[in-house]
């Protein structure tokens, strides 16, 4: 048994490249990180979009503290070890109704982290259901190779490029991670996933936090990173600085830096400066 999962739940993760549902926290503690997300929004009349929905835990100090959470970060132990780092979290709202979606990808597609010993907890701070546009997986596909994607940069596609995979995928063998809030699904970096728009009348929220051990290095441009377990033997990674207080100077100004370097090697050769919103 490990520390969260048990031994059959890790048998799972590494033959089928995922796990759902994991609970993580009451449903009313969830509410409140949702809270605090649109507070901020409601007293600035601005969604988070763009820029400000990667790396969201170097500005926000709710955001901080989940990627902390021990639930979380005892489950990911079980499958990566014990020397964690936090890469990137991205911040997935879908608005009521809406058409946005995610097209079937690959994270490890545009990452350059190497090995792909790389897992996201995906958090849900609202119902994320098949009537809302939960994420659906294919199951098993973590262990072939990378998969050719296309970059589309489609309005309503909430992926950085847009990307998607360039062949066809069997939709027929996808399954549907249905998690109330408080629960967590994980899934491996080379995992096919996508999700479909929300026809739901609430916000379909869900906080994709990227782990790893502390082993792995980026391959394409010196990157940053926050050790929030164990320790950093081997320094691949510059060290990203806990916010203060929600959207310091201090967190807006390492935030700006952190990610101007992510955009630069993820969007090399398209000839944008900014994700798209």
């Amino acid at each position: 048994m490990g520390k969260a999962l048990s031994d059959q739940q890790v048998r799972d993760f590494r033959e089928q490249g995922f796990l759902a549902p994991v609970p993580v926290m009451p449903t009313v503690d969830a509410a409140g990180f949702r809270a605090r997300l649109e507070a901020y929004e409601e007293r600035t009349g601005r969604k988070l979009e763009s820029n400000l929905r990667h790396k969201v835990n170097l500005l926000f100090t709710w955001c901080d503290e989940l990627v902390r959470h021990p639930r979380i970060l005892d489950a990911v132990e079980d499958l990566i070890g014990e020397n964690i780092l936090c890469w990137n979290v991205h911040l997935f709202a879908k608005e009521p109704d809406h058409h946005s979606f995610v097209s079937w990808h690959q994270d490890s597609t545009y990452w350059g982290l190497d090995p792909a010993d790389v897992v996201t907890a995906w958090v849900a701070l609202s119902d994320s259901s098949e009537h809302s546009g939960c994420m659906q997986v294919i199951p098993g596909t973590h262990r072939g190779e990378q998969i050719p994607h296309v970059d589309t940069f489609h309005k309503d596609n909430l992926l950085s490029r847009g990307q998607e995979i360039a062949v066809d995928v069997d939709e027929a063998r996808a399954v549907a991670l249905v998690l109330r809030p408080g629960e967590m699904s994980l899934h491996h970096i080379k995992m096919v996933h996508g999700s479909k728009p929300n026809r739901s009348q609430d916000r379909r929220i869900g906080v994709a936090i990227r782990y790893m051990p502390t082993h792995v290095r980026q391959l394409n441009f010196r990157d940053s990173a926050m050790l929030v377990r164990g320790t950093d033997a081997y320094g691949h990674f510059d060290e990203d600085p806990r916010p203060r207080a929600d959207m310091d100077p201090a967190a807006v100004q390492a935030h700006t830096a952190a990610v101007s370097r992510v955009i630069s090697g993820l969007m090399d050769g398209t000839g944008k400066t900014a994700f798209r919103a």
